[in-house]
């Protein structure tokens, strides 16, 4: 049975031979567009919602939107938008006007670059740092030795209410700059808007965390092991 647990990633056909990309494609046993069409059927009945159709239509469109050379055909597409230049003109195409800007203390100033961006292409920014409440780390039982100062307070970091405080104000979209992994799922599981992600935290690499997986055979073959 494991043999027919869905494995996309560990498929070895050619991209352009593939079911997923033509009707009488190849496919391993656990293909999931071969054997999951009652979810095909569940996930196009989702689609046909107002919002989470327009909301596809806007998002496929960006993605073209962001090559270059389209008119020359498939071979010669070449990327030529940044993430936060997408992020902007898909709010547009969304007719959104409040974005939520949920970022961690580690990267305020990134984020003051980032309000001042989204301001001054006409958005009203309502921003929330992951320590905003002054809550302490005590509250969720963690320990003094668990602490990063040991023998001090420490205000934990607070996803959920960052999600509430971008509901109470009502945001269209919320952006989510460097939470902590786990912290940015609770966000997201507490957020009403619909969320993107700008940048995922990565202490050591500048929150690039594809760079490990660049050189996994290389500087980062210990992860293999």
């Amino acid at each position: 049975m494991e043999n027919n647990i869905p494995g996309c990633a560990k498929c070895s056909f050619k991209m352009s031979d593939r079911l997923c990309k033509k009707k009488d494609g190849k496919s391993p046993a656990g293909c999931p567009t071969k054997n999951k069409q009652n979810l095909i059927k569940n996930c196009l009945d989702e689609y046909e919602k107002p919002e989470i159709l327009e909301f596809a239509r806007q998002a496929s469109i960006q993605e073209s939107d962001g090559y270059a050379g389209r008119e020359l055909g498939y071979e010669h597409l070449r990327p030529q938008k940044t993430r936060m230049e997408e992020t902007i003109e898909f709010s547009r195409k969304m007719k959104y006007q409040r974005l939520g800007l949920v970022f961690c203390v580690g990267l305020r100033k990134e984020a003051r670059v980032v309000e001042k961006l989204l301001s001054s292409h006409g958005f009203v920014v309502i921003s929330a740092i992951c320590k905003v409440g002054r809550v302490s780390k005590e509250t969720i039982n963690i320990r003094d030795d668990q602490k990063l100062s040991p023998g001090n307070f420490e205000t934990m970091c607070n996803p959920v209410m960052q999600a509430l405080i971008l509901n109470d104000e009502k945001t269209d979209f919320n952006i989510l700059l460097g939470l902590c992994v786990g912290h940015d799922s609770l966000f997201i599981k507490y957020s009403e808007a619909l969320c993107t992600v700008l940048a995922v935290k990565d202490r050591v690499l500048g929150h690039n965390p594809m760079s490990a997986i660049y050189n996994i055979d290389s500087y980062y073959r210990s992860l293999k092991s």
